[in-house]
């Protein structure tokens, strides 16, 4: 089992910046792809980014320019920093995390919420 544990989460008024981070523990060995996850109120979930075992990343295009993702493998940590954000960037974000253990397992983290006022 592995558990993840995110924090950085907050009110910020438009324009802002925040960091999320996102700790991982428990049956950590072979993480592979790490992600932040959001989902706004009557929305569904959506992806803002993700980082490989190897730092290869990816942006959904929304955020790109204002959003970085970056891991510490030794630490099992990702992080999430969001410049400029924006009234809709409001949401839920959810730390993921996919662990190869002779297949695939995914695993979510409970979510910190994200309020950023106009």
């Amino acid at each position: 089992q592995v558990q993840l544990v995110e924090s950085g989460g907050g009110l910020v008024q438009a324009g802002g910046s925040l960091r999320l981070s996102c700790a991982a523990s428990g049956s950590t060995f072979n993480i592979n792809r790490m992600a932040w996850y959001r989902q706004a109120p009557g929305n569904q979930r959506e992806l803002v980014a993700s980082i490989s075992r190897f730092g290869s990343t990816n942006y959904t295009d929304s955020v790109k320019g204002r959003f970085a993702i970056s891991r510490d493998n030794a630490k099992n940590t990702v992080f999430l920093q969001m410049d400029s954000l924006k009234p809709e960037d409001t949401a839920v974000y959810y730390c993921h995390a996919i662990v190869w253990r002779g297949r695939d397992y995914s695993y979510w983290g409970q979510g910190t919420q994200v309020t950023v006022s106009s």
